[in-house]
């Protein structure tokens, strides 16, 4: 008969063996205590089972208890078979702990206010031998020409249930015709309330009174960079899409899109198609339209761009209130980015806020301290990274506020109280389009100020028009043209009002001659119409 010490060291290995393949799970609770017991490891146990049997000076001596050994038969552990989960029991993760659980309610509870854009155009299409004195001695100047339509895709958000849908301007832009259709496959003609091609924002009603679904706005100043965001639109498409990211960036400038400069940054994945889609957060709240992309290829490389949901609302609300232009409220001064020299000069850390150029002696500004050389840092405790961020702010803020404004001055640090109030009309500079069928036709143009000028790094006594926005598809789009091109003559005259612009543009001949300045230098251009 063997001796109890071996019985009890080939318990103790095949216990390890069973436990370690998996088949044992019951064995190994109950022979658990006694390989604690023994508080070795697999390797001492097989020696001492080789000693044990070829015999030794411990043989048939019983081992001896440890000092106060707990009762491990007593606290020995019961296997709880795994319980099966509850489908229907979904949260949204709070946690990176979390992460594992599902977006599905909060897409249930969002995805049916997104909606599909379609925007119907008529084109005309020039007859290539229009204009050619060749061709036009045979057939006369009014060569026939062919339209055609032209349709595209985008997205949008219900933000009223009364059927107020929220988009981007170039979804949307020179449609004849401009149609919704929901998640649950309903399709509603609508109409265009407003729409500003600086902003690339449109608002739409929806030609229905029924009920619909929504999605409320968040307040996107709250975000931070690493925040969990959903982007949801319709990409190439192929259908209501959800896809999932981060805050990357905020406070994104000169993406070249609109002359609008402040954006969310997400790498959820974005495509074309999602154009006026949802970025949401959370707490199923909207903030920010899905408005642009950077890519080479056409598709998503992770870099995406949202308008942010508090310059939405506004925009929304004005529409909603009847309103036929949104208009920032009026501060009287125009700003320049920062330099690092300037920075140097003045103490700061970096180059950050945004330098004021000039006052308008009548306006709340002056009225307030400011003068030409202050540079703001701070509104109402938000920070202002540069002008089109202070843009933004401006654009988000009532008419009638009064706001506080942090100010770097060669004294020091200041604080001013700035009341803003609407724009007198001899203030407004308007973006006018260009029609016809120049190669100038589908830009709007505006007289470049001094702001304008020091943004674009050209000399302040230069005059002329900047392109603020160029419609897709275009004569100006085909031919080249870009939002903050300046354009300073045509066929010899020089261009500082729109009018003159168009009337050069009209009464050019075969051959448009024009001078433009791109990034700080001078073009000098021919181009056949």
């Amino acid at each position: 008969m063997l001796p109890r010490n071996i019985i009890r060291h080939a318990a103790a290995v095949l216990t390890v063996a069973l436990v370690a393949t998996g088949t044992g799970e019951g064995i190994g609770w109950v022979m658990q205590a006694q390989a604690q017991d023994a508080q070795k490891s697999f390797t001492e146990t097989l020696g001492e089972l080789f000693r044990d049997t070829l015999g030794g000076p411990e043989d048939d001596q019983p081992a001896a208890p440890e000092p106060n050994a707990p009762d491990t038969k007593a606290q020995a552990p019961v296997a709880v078979p795994a319980q099966p989960v509850d489908s229907s029991a979904r949260e949204v993760p709070a946690s990176r702990s979390e992460m594992v659980m599902s977006f599905s309610p909060l897409v249930k509870q969002t995805a049916p206010a997104v909606v599909n854009v379609y925007a119907d155009r008529t084109v005309t299409s020039r007859s290539p031998f229009d204009g050619d004195p060749f061709f036009e001695q045979f057939f006369g100047r009014s060569l026939p020409n062919r339209t055609q339509k032209q349709s595209s895709l985008g997205s949008g958000v219900i933000v009223q249930s009364s059927g107020i849908v929220v988009t981007n301007n170039h979804v949307i832009a020179g449609a004849d015709d401009v149609r919704v259709a929901l998640s649950d496959g309903r399709e509603f003609e609508s109409e265009v309330l407003l729409k500003d091609e600086r902003f690339d924002l449109a608002v739409l009603k929806i030609n229905s009174d029924g009920d619909f679904p929504t999605v409320g706005f968040g307040d996107s100043d709250a975000m931070e960079v690493g925040d969990l965001v959903l982007a949801i639109g319709n990409p190439f498409g192929v259908g209501q899409t959800v896809t999932s990211g981060i805050v990357s960036a905020l406070a994104r400038n000169r993406i070249g899109v609109s002359d609008f400069g402040f954006f969310i940054q997400t790498d959820a994945a974005i495509n074309p198609g999602n154009s006026g889609g949802a970025l949401i957060d959370m707490h199923g709240d909207l903030i920010g339209i899905n408005t642009a992309i950077f890519s080479r290829s056409g598709g998503s490389n992770g870099i995406g761009f949202a308008i942010p949901a508090n310059l939405v609302r506004a925009f929304a609300l004005t529409a909603e209130n009847g309103g036929d232009r949104f208009d920032p409220p009026y501060i009287g001064a125009t700003f320049q980015p920062v330099t690092p020299d300037i920075a140097e000069a003045l103490g700061m850390s970096k180059a950050t806020g945004a330098l004021v150029v000039d006052v308008d002696e009548e306006g709340p500004a002056a009225e307030a301290g400011l003068q030409s050389g202050d540079i703001i840092t701070g509104f109402n405790g938000q920070p202002v990274e540069h002008p089109d961020a202070l843009g933004y702010r401006l654009a988000t803020a009532a008419i009638g506020e009064t706001v506080d404004l942090a100010v770097t001055t060669n004294g020091g640090q200041e604080t001013f109280s700035v009341k803003l109030i609407k724009t007198p009309e001899d203030k407004m500079v308007r973006p006018v389009p260009i029609s016809g069928d120049s190669p100038f036709a589908g830009a709007s143009v505006q007289p470049l100020t001094p702001g304008d000028a020091a943004q674009l790094k050209i000399r302040s006594d230069v005059k002329g028009l900047v392109i603020t926005a160029v419609s897709q598809r275009s004569p100006a789009a085909q031919y080249g043209f870009r939002p903050g091109d300046v354009i300073t003559s045509v066929n010899g005259l020089e261009t500082t009002t729109p009018e003159a612009l168009q009337e050069a543009a009209d009464e050019g001949g075969f051959t448009i001659r024009f001078e433009l300045i791109r990034n700080g230098r001078l073009i000098r251009q021919m181009l056949n119409r």
